[in-house]
């Protein structure tokens, strides 16, 4: 992997990030430039042996610069919110790739409202006044609770949850049908599932 310039200080980047805001789209370039460090220390956690490693920098860099273009500097540092954007722009991508049979879609149905509309996770973690950062730690959190399934769960809670919240992949079924399908009763079903999400609401 090639060599990236050393980041910014915090007088230089309130610097830069005043000319950008000023209209000076150099300063957006080195806005960037100077954080691909960050790009390429995140995406190591992204690599397998299938995916070349500039395609994910490529693919994180667009993270980066989605950050810098939004940022706001009385609210952090730009590290920390790049670091969210560029988590989101990959996550996106792993969502992108129909091969991964545990594939995890925002837009995947959860339930109806009450007029008995569909409605998906997005429909009801995001609305249209949420700013790229709130997008970007969404992403986190979403992945945040993906882990907590996989990691505190036992292996029969793990089925109920995802199959009750269509997660990883599966459909989202009522308790009955998961009952159904299980060899269970759906009181059984309906007390396994209230224990899971204790123990995710605990974790969190």
């Amino acid at each position: 992997m090639k060599t990236f310039m050393e980041p910014l200080d915090r007088d230089e980047e309130s610097y830069y990030l005043r000319r950008f805001k000023d209209g000076d789209q150099g300063a957006k370039d080195v806005l960037v430039e100077r954080n691909l460090r960050l790009v390429a220390h995140i995406v190591k956690k992204y690599a397998t042996p299938e995916r070349d490693m500039e395609d994910l920098i490529s693919i994180g860099t667009i993270g980066l610069i989605k950050a810098v273009i939004s940022f706001d500097e009385s609210k952090g540092k730009l590290s920390t919110y790049a670091a969210k954007c560029i988590d989101n722009e990959l996550l996106m991508m792993l969502r992108a790739e129909k091969k991964k049979s545990r594939e995890v879609s925002l837009y995947e149905p959860i339930g109806t409202d009450r007029d008995g509309n569909e409605i998906s996770l997005y429909d009801v973690i995001i609305s249209d006044e949420k700013t790229i950062e709130n997008q970007c730690e969404l992403a986190g959190d979403i992945a945040r609770v993906l882990e907590l399934v996989n990691q505190e769960l036992t292996e029969r809670e793990r089925e109920i949850i995802c199959k009750r919240y269509g997660l990883f992949g599966e459909k989202e079924i009522t308790q009955r049908e998961v009952a159904n399908q299980m060899g269970i009763s759906r009181s059984y079903v309906s007390r396994i599932e209230k224990k899971a999400l204790s123990k995710l609401y605990e974790k969190w």
